[in-house]
């Protein structure tokens, strides 16, 4: 018996939800009709999935194995979906976005309303990952990248240099003072990164804000970052434009401290028909733009 693509989509269910139950009301299917989805992968591919325990399905290490590809079949059928959505010439139809956390929750809303009030006939499915989903695979139509991509078959541009530096907000430099050197900034409640300190070793060439132990609050979500200095917890890093949005947001050792990322945008070249794609792309570009523009004025 071969299995097909329901048997897959209900297989990463299970290994996402961990029970049959759970996964049967994620996808809107009865818990039988679950169980012999999975009963007859296993059947197929000859291979144990799951092994049953008091605290739910448990996958098997083939299961693990198997995972990335399933999820390139579900991405696969996705995408056929958001095509069959619309006339490739039309304009109707869905869009798959994705881009990083705080690039999607703080940079993009005003530009998507404003395409949205434009075109409110296509649908924007935003999908936020610090992990660069892959376009050649197509798990999205459009990526907004903050390295350069190095996939074949992709069409790439260059839309500005983002600044990033380092903030406080004006209530905390109002109880604390504002730090006039490296050395004064030891003296101070700083934010930074928990695990992950790709982006505080670009923060200036003195190695202060190499190690996490200065860090009074330490996490790798920027979104969580940004939301304490918006606090006035202390100073930490930020993109220029998203500080030039909020006015109680101040630059901290502007000239001392601060490295600047490329932004890209992104698309698969067998997109560039797509009116829709097309159209969202384009407005992105002009958006982005604009965007990192802010951190270069000056």
């Amino acid at each position: 018996m071969d299995a097909g693509w329901e048997h897959y989509r209900s297989f990463l269910g299970v290994l996402r939800e961990g029970s049959l139950s759970a996964a049967a009301r994620s996808l809107g299917l009865t818990q039988p009709t679950l169980g012999r989805h999975i009963d007859a992968l296993e059947k197929a591919l000859k291979v144990k999935l799951f092994a049953r325990t008091q605290n739910g399905l448990v996958p098997t290490q083939s299961a693990l194995d198997m995972a990335p590809h399933a999820e390139a079949m579900e991405a696969a059928a996705l995408s056929l979906v958001r095509s069959a959505s619309g006339d490739a010439g039309g304009t109707g139809g869905a869009v798959r976005l994705t881009a990083s956390e705080i690039v999607g929750a703080e940079v993009l809303p005003v530009s998507l309303s404003e395409f949205h009030a434009q075109h409110p006939q296509i649908a924007i499915e935003l999908a936020l990952s610090n992990r660069n989903q892959d376009l050649s695979r197509r798990d999205a139509d459009i990526a907004v990248r903050m390295i350069r991509p190095v996939q074949k078959a992709l069409i790439a541009k260059r839309v500005g240099t983002v600044q990033i530096g380092l903030y406080a907000h004006r209530r905390y430099l109002a109880r604390h003072g504002t730090p006039r050197s490296i050395e004064e900034l030891t003296q101070h409640t700083l934010i930074g990164f928990d695990r992950d300190a790709s982006a505080f070793r670009s923060l200036g060439s003195s190695g202060l804000l190499a190690s996490r132990e200065i860090f009074a609050l330490r996490t790798d979500n920027d979104h969580a970052q940004l939301n304490a200095l918006r606090a006035g917890f202390g100073i930490g890093g930020c993109q220029a434009g998203i500080a030039a949005c909020d006015g109680d947001l101040i630059p901290v050792l502007a000239r001392e401290i601060g490295f600047r990322l490329e932004m890209w945008l992104v698309m698969h070249e067998v997109l560039r028909a797509n009116r829709r794609v097309r159209m969202l792309f384009d407005h992105l570009d002009r958006a982005l733009r604009a965007y990192a523009a802010i951190g270069l004025r000056g």
